[in-house]
């Protein structure tokens, strides 16, 4: 669970999972490892699948309820395995990758949460172009993360955030601007009101201790986190 406090005059904001949300799971075809905590992160939430991203449904043991893509990364046996998923084609020659169309499918029947599964890992621009589409979709108010089971990404933009990762996780924050006065608790090597200029590695491989807290008051970037055990 994550919680938002957002600082606009100290009014916050807390997400709780008895709000009332609707959770979609992106299946990507990036790199997997089902874990305990990832199969809890998926709970209760519909299934889409992008392209090849389908052949993590298995081993997650979900059932995606459309298969979005141009289909130039599923072979026969892979549509042969899933022939009863309704699928929505598009034309290779398109201006938009396999997940962003998911993205948006899941947008446009009502997201409120998205989970990019297997957007981690793999080919280097898709994995580059999954975080800016996490910074996108906070912006929007969509609560949204990306997981390859063992590492997990989420946006960080202006405000403060609360996250229960796993104690002894390594945890970085990476800067895609500069960043004003970030403060990180929670962690061996806590941050207090830092300014973090652009490219510096100061914010890399902290480890956490505890429930982890983040304060940024300027810029925008990612939380990455390996997690323990």
């Amino acid at each position: 669970m994550v919680t938002r406090m957002d600082n606009g005059k100290q009014k916050c904001h807390h997400i709780t999972m008895q709000e009332k949300m609707k959770k979609f799971v992106i299946l990507l075809n990036g790199d997997l490892e089902v874990t305990p905590r990832l199969k809890e992160q998926l709970a209760g939430a519909e299934v889409i699948a992008a392209d090849g991203g389908m052949h993590h449904a298995t081993k997650l043991g979900v059932e995606p309820t459309c298969w979005i893509g141009d289909f130039d990364s599923s072979n026969e046996d892979l549509l042969k395995q899933w022939p009863h998923v309704p699928r929505i084609e598009h034309p290779p020659m398109k201006d938009k990758s396999d997940g962003e169309l998911a993205v948006e499918h899941a947008i446009e029947n009502g997201a409120s949460e998205i989970v990019l599964v297997a957007g981690l890992g793999g080919q280097t621009d898709q994995v580059f172009a999954h975080l800016l589409q996490l910074i996108k979709l906070a912006r929007q108010k969509i609560k949204c993360f990306a997981s390859s089971g063992k590492e997990e990404a989420w946006p960080l933009l202006v405000g403060s955030f609360l996250y229960d990762f796993t104690h002894g996780s390594t945890l970085s924050v990476v800067g895609l601007s500069p960043l004003e006065r970030l403060s990180v608790r929670g962690v061996k090597w806590p941050l207090e009101a830092a300014d973090i200029e652009f490219g510096s590695t100061w914010t890399l491989s902290n480890e956490v201790t505890g429930p982890v807290s983040i304060v940024l008051c300027g810029g925008c970037g990612v939380v990455l986190v390996r997690n323990a055990g």
